[in-house]
């Protein structure tokens, strides 16, 4: 059985730039412990749309030890379906349908002392972390947070409050690519450098995230010690999947999972990577970089055939023993086996 989806009402809705709002959710408290999360985590929301509706995953901008209701922040996306339906159609009183709260963003510790990195409305979990840790743990916490200009900023005014309480604790600042040009390994490397003895958690669009990446190398950061969610081209939010061009009647594939003991069958629409689909059906499957550059999510096709559309990890030997990327993979039959045993 996959995860179900749940009717839940939208309490407020708060403007937070021209293109972006939070969602403040009334949940009822037969779903309390159902949507328990930790800081950094994720929903996925399904909107109305063509058959079934279009599933996103949208992070989790409260945190669990501070706020008295979950929020989620979502910021208008270019041809977004989803992002532009909610910004256009949720109002207080509205209500949704929402999976339980997922996602692998999570600091190991709230007492380490940490390294954010946000780019844009990857903001959203670092602003939950950044609460979570400044009310239950003891580290201090440095924040890089780049934007387009000062319009796009979202929540400057909370994280300037948060500054002002934590003087001692919590360090922001501020990158606005319209006086600062895009940020650059170089650049990067002066602000991090202080820094490269903690925990570092890193979301945003991808260009920032490969240019935050490869400065923190540079400064000695090890991989085990670096967090990152991307945002695909035209994604949603951060941990989230990649928003189609249209929703339409396209093909539709049928795919059967094993995963973590139990079997799976769902629709796959053929545009749709597995990854994605696994997500947005409540399953938990591995993953990491979301690119087709670290192998986390490699399972094993059984059945038919998909079509890689990236893949830096895999060779000859992988291919010919069945593996393929779920980040990647996209169906090439009408109906494919995957086995993550």
């Amino acid at each position: 059985m996959t995860e179900p989806f749940h009717r839940v009402r939208v309490a407020e809705v708060i403007a937070e730039t021209p293109d972006a709002c939070s969602l403040v959710l009334d949940l009822p408290p037969a779903l309390d412990a159902r949507f328990a999360y930790r800081p950094g985590q994720f929903l996925t929301v399904r909107v109305p749309g063509n058959g079934s509706g279009a599933a996103r995953c949208y992070s989790l901008s409260s945190s669990p030890h501070t706020d008295t209701a979950p929020k989620i922040t979502v910021k208008r996306v270019r041809d977004g379906y989803v992002s532009n339906w909610i910004c256009d159609h949720v109002a207080a009183g509205s209500e949704l349908e929402l999976m339980a709260p997922a996602g692998l963003f999570v600091p190991p510790s709230l007492d380490r002392d940490l390294l954010l990195l946000a780019g844009g409305s990857g903001i959203t979990p670092v602003i939950s972390i950044i609460k979570s840790a400044l009310a239950q743990g003891r580290g201090h916490l440095a924040l890089l947070y780049a934007n387009r200009d000062t319009a796009s900023v979202i929540f400057a005014a909370e994280l300037a409050q948060l500054a002002r309480e934590h003087p001692g604790r919590l360090h922001v600042s501020h990158w606005l690519d319209a006086e600062q040009g895009p940020p650059t390994v170089a650049t990067l490397e002066e602000f991090l450098r202080p820094y490269a003895d903690r925990e570092a958690f890193v979301c945003g669009p991808e260009p920032y995230v490969a240019v935050a990446c490869r400065a923190m190398r540079r400064v000695g950061l090890p991989t085990a010690r670096i967090h990152v969610e991307r945002f695909q081209s035209g994604s949603e939010t951060g941990a989230p999947p990649a928003e189609p061009e249209s929703v339409d009647n396209e093909r539709i594939a049928t795919v059967r999972v094993e995963l973590n003991g139990q079997t799976h069958q769902l629709p796959w629409p053929a545009r749709t990577r597995l990854l994605d689909l696994l997500i947005a059906g409540g399953l938990n499957p591995p993953y990491s970089c979301r690119q087709g550059t670290c192998g986390a999510c490699a399972c094993r096709v059984v059945r038919g055939e998909v079509e890689l559309l990236h893949n830096e990890v895999l060779e000859d030997e992988d291919f010919a023993e069945g593996y393929t990327l779920a980040c990647q993979a996209v169906p090439r039959t009408d109906e494919v086996g995957i086995s993550y045993s």
